[in-house]
């Protein structure tokens, strides 16, 4: 009996460094999502400032050679 409880406590703290170990990892995931989000938002700000309004419709304006 004294046996099985201390494998059974054994057990239980490898489970725990375990979930430490993985609710680490999922914070820094959601810490990169984030900055990746940010960045993703700063592009298209970017993009859309440095497109001209005309341009981002292609059928506004007709190419000279038509």
């Amino acid at each position: 009996m004294e046996s099985r409880l201390n494998e059974l406590e054994a057990k239980i703290s490898l489970a725990e460094d375990l979930l430490d170990a993985l609710n680490t990892t999922v914070y820094r995931q959601q810490q990169q999502i984030e900055t990746l989000q940010q960045e993703v938002r700063d592009l298209r700000r970017q993009l859309r400032d440095a497109v001209p309004a005309d341009a981002a419709d292609p059928g506004a304006e007709v190419p000279p050679h038509y």
